[in-house]
């Protein structure tokens, strides 16, 4: 068998890209999405890129003692693990036995729960928003009823088809804008 120089190159350049190609694989099955989707249809509300360890709170706005109450969790694997609740005043609903710390940001009290799903009914007395990294959602303005906080992990396939059914995805409110234009 004679095997050439130009056999040998092509045969690397195979090897490299299959190698390539398997990186590009392994690496895209880590990929994580937040998914909003409506309770009732089950269709996609919103689509946000997440990674373990991203922080996702709902934040609202309490209805009795009105003041915002932040519900915190952490992005752990396919789950929002909660990992704390943020308040400035107790109220119905609210906390008021148990460990609770004092600090700048109000009363703390720290969580362990995990969900697979995490059931939200946005109102506009509480004005419920998402906020995950700099981004803020309004979840009243984007749906009509109740709504499931839930992680997936895209495929491949998933990944590359995104950008060309981008009609349920949402922009974001701008946190600085929300600030100033939310009461």
């Amino acid at each position: 068998m004679n095997v050439t120089r130009r056999h040998v190159v092509v045969v690397l350049l195979v090897l490299a890209v299959l190698g390539a190609s398997a990186i590009a694989v392994a690496t895209a099955a880590d990929d994580k999405t937040l998914v909003v989707t409506d309770a009732d249809t089950g269709e996609p509300v919103l689509e946000v890129p997440v990674e373990d360890g991203t922080e996702v709170t709902l934040s609202y706005t309490h209805s009795v003692e009105k003041t915002t109450v932040e519900d915190i969790y952490v992005v752990d694997g396919t789950e929002l693990r909660m990992d704390r609740m943020v308040f400035s005043s107790h109220g119905a609903g609210l906390p008021t036995s148990g460990p609770i710390e004092e600090t700048s940001d109000g009363f703390v009290v720290y969580s362990n729960e995990s969900y697979a799903n995490l059931n939200v009914v946005p109102g506009s007395v509480a004005g419920h928003e998402l906020v995950v990294g700099n981004e803020r959602y309004d979840l009243v303005a984007r749906s009509d009823g109740p709504v499931v906080l839930s992680v997936a992990e895209r495929s491949l396939s998933e990944q590359l088809s995104a950008p060309l059914s981008t009609d349920h995805r949402l922009d974001p409110i701008r946190a600085l804008d929300s600030i100033t234009t939310h009461r």
